[in-house]
């Protein structure tokens, strides 16, 4: 088993997100090859300074701006918006592996009486008239249904047969999300957007079993290191602790994974075997750790696991949105500030979308951390840069909201 130092464990962890030494993702094309190599980044709707994938991504990616992940999504068809860690963006060329997810959908759809038959009418409409939304779709009324994906919240018994069947739909994979305004989602037919040999390609797994260590070797590579232990980065992978340990043991033994052992942790993490010559170039002391400040998503890849950030950096994140606001520590929509190779503190950003005024409410340093000049510099600049993410200018004398715990 390999032996590193936690600041080792850092930097490679670092170096494999794109958050250390200078971009290596660099405007639309990287923010496409990053999703690539994280497999998957988590949706999430609420957009105080950026949507969590904006956030996400505008960390990593030299020159990036919101329209280049809507472009991908919804104009170049790179990516999809489709469940696995919840609700999350993925590459398009992913869609065989969750075919069974699908057909799961489909049989799900089967149990609710009168759903094949709105499917049907919904099919005809969408290929006669285009995307529709679930206020523009023709279909009235309510429907005994609920989603098979937990994350879309929907339960209800009776539900606006409208929206049922096309959601219905869309986790069957017959639909694909068109385009949104706001948070409205219009729907059309993916065969209209994917080629057939796409859409009816098999599933490259053989079994649950290989599905599984699939998406396992996924996330690890998502992260950069992951223990086996029970972890919201396993969110969507439907798997027992057993199924986890046989996985992990699966994909050792198969040379896929490689166990590390970090100084003064516990467990051992494990990492993609083919990131090996990264680790390596960290341990010789070869690999760029040039010092980058940015801000990460509540959602971030790297942040999947709280115990394991706290295990390696000592940092301890709570995303508190909804922590009800007299028992938050910091703030409603705060994000990790991160500096060279260490969590440096937090920032509470706003961006006005009416006023086009991007403010920072406020900011907190780890304790340790002086607020110095160059310091000051490097938060300013990445302020800057997540203004211009968003379309906003700063106000022309900002707050001196900085705070040293």
């Amino acid at each position: 088993m390999l032996t590193v130092t936690k600041n080792q464990a850092r930097q490679f962890i670092l170096l494999k997100q794109g958050l250390l030494g200078d971009y290596r993702f660099i405007r639309k094309d990287g923010a496409y090859q990053f999703v690539r190599q994280a497999g998957c980044i988590q949706f999430d709707p609420v957009d105080v300074c950026g949507r969590n994938a904006e956030l996400t991504l505008q960390s990593r990616v030299k020159g990036f701006r919101r329209k280049m992940l809507s472009d991908l999504l919804y104009r170049d068809r790179l990516l999809v918006d489709y469940s696995d860690k919840e609700l999350s963006i993925w590459p398009r060329e992913d869609w065989p592996f969750f075919s069974g997810y699908r057909e799961r959908s489909v049989a799900h759809g089967r149990q609710f009486p009168g759903i094949p038959e709105l499917e049907e009418q919904a099919i005809a409409y969408i290929r006669k008239h285009g995307p529709v939304s679930s206020d523009t779709l023709p279909i009235e009324g309510t429907v005994f249904w609920h989603s098979s994906m937990h994350w879309s919240g929907h339960w209800e018994k009776d539900s606006l047969a409208a929206r049922s069947v096309l959601e219905q739909l869309y986790t069957d994979g017959v639909l694909l999300i068109h385009h949104k305004t706001g948070s409205r989602k219009y729907y059309d037919l993916a065969d209209k957007y994917f080629p057939a040999d796409l859409l009816r390609a098999p599933n490259p797994c053989r079994d649950e079993e290989a599905f599984t260590d699939w998406r396992i070797c996924r996330r690890i590579g998502a992260v950069g290191l992951l223990w086996n232990r029970n972890s919201t980065a396993w969110l969507g992978i439907s798997m027992t602790t057993e199924q986890r340990n046989a996985s992990f043991d699966r994909l050792e033994k198969n040379g896929s994974i490689s166990a590390v052992q970090v100084e003064g942790i516990r467990f051992p993490l494990y990492m993609l075997r083919e990131d090996l010559p990264l680790l390596e170039s960290v341990t010789a002391g070869q690999a760029d750790t040039r010092s980058r400040l940015e801000f990460l998503a509540p959602l971030d890849p790297m942040l999947w696991d709280r115990k394991l950030i706290e295990a390696v950096w000592g940092f301890q994140y709570s995303w508190e949105i909804y922590t009800p606001a007299v028992k938050r520590k910091y703030g409603y929509y705060v994000l990790p500030m991160i500096c060279g190779d260490r969590f440096v503190g937090r920032i509470e950003p706003k961006a006005d979308r009416k006023s086009g005024i991007f403010t920072v409410q406020n900011v907190w340093l780890e304790p340790g951390v002086r607020r110095t000049k160059k310091l000051s510099g490097q938060i300013d600049k990445a302020v800057q840069r997540l203004a211009k993410v968003n379309d906003c200018t700063l106000p022309t004398k900002p707050d001196d909201t900085i705070q040293e715990n």
